[in-house]
């Protein structure tokens, strides 16, 4: 009976250790074979880092230049208004497919270039018409909001296509932003100071700036 017994134990025990290894090796994923890597996200430094390149800078400058060229074609006459916007709006479009969609904000302005362009057809087909509901329109309400939370909203209107997000998302798609627009500012400058002959208050203009500006004032 004794020996019974113990040979009960030694099994039980065999046993044991061997539901302890294989739980190890679920565990540990079986020795690295079979681990699925987990997705990789774009940290604010990288994209900083990615805005402040020069490889970036001269490219997006390039582009801009092509893009400024081809809307001075295609245009019209326009009052020094209009040239003012379709600026603008060349530059943040330009900006934006710098970013190669990665971002909500990108997204959002390529989007809405869409959108205006679309409503900008149908406005030739249709005359404007006032109907009951526009005149009876109420007034919006301003309901009371934490002075934090004023801040976040009003940070989520600036940063295109960002209204809805997280706190925490909004966040990652502002410094990215942020860092885009710095580049833009600095391109821009110096297209400028180099087309209107004034001095450059940096360390330099963006690498073939002066070319670009060339192609612009010919």
């Amino acid at each position: 009976m004794a020996e019974y017994t113990s040979s009960m134990d030694s099994i039980h025990d065999a046993s044991a250790d061997s539901s302890r290894k294989k739980r190890r090796k679920i565990v540990g994923g079986g020795g690295g074979g079979n681990e699925t890597p987990s997705p990789t996200r774009t940290t604010p430094s990288a994209a900083m880092t990615r805005w402040k390149s020069e490889s970036e800078q001269r490219i997006y400058s390039s582009k801009l230049v092509e893009a400024l060229l081809q809307t001075r074609r295609s245009s019209s006459p326009a009052p020094a208004a209009g040239k003012v916007v379709k600026v603008r709006e060349t530059a943040d479009r330009v900006l934006a497919a710098a970013a190669k969609g990665t971002t909500r904000w990108s997204r959002a302005i390529l989007a809405n270039r869409h959108r205006l362009m679309r409503n900008r057809l149908k406005r030739k087909h249709r005359k404007a018409k006032v109907t009951g509901k526009s005149r009876l329109q109420k007034p919006e309400t301003s309901c009371w909001l934490p002075p934090l939370q004023k801040k976040v909203r009003t940070l989520s209107r600036l940063v295109p296509g960002c209204r809805k997000l997280p706190f925490s998302n909004l966040l990652e798609e502002a410094t990215d932003y942020i860092a885009a627009l710095e580049m833009q500012v600095r391109t821009m400058t110096a297209l400028a100071e180099l087309l209107t002959g004034s001095p450059v208050n940096r360390s330099g203009p963006p690498v073939n700036a002066r070319a670009d500006t060339e192609r612009l004032e010919s």
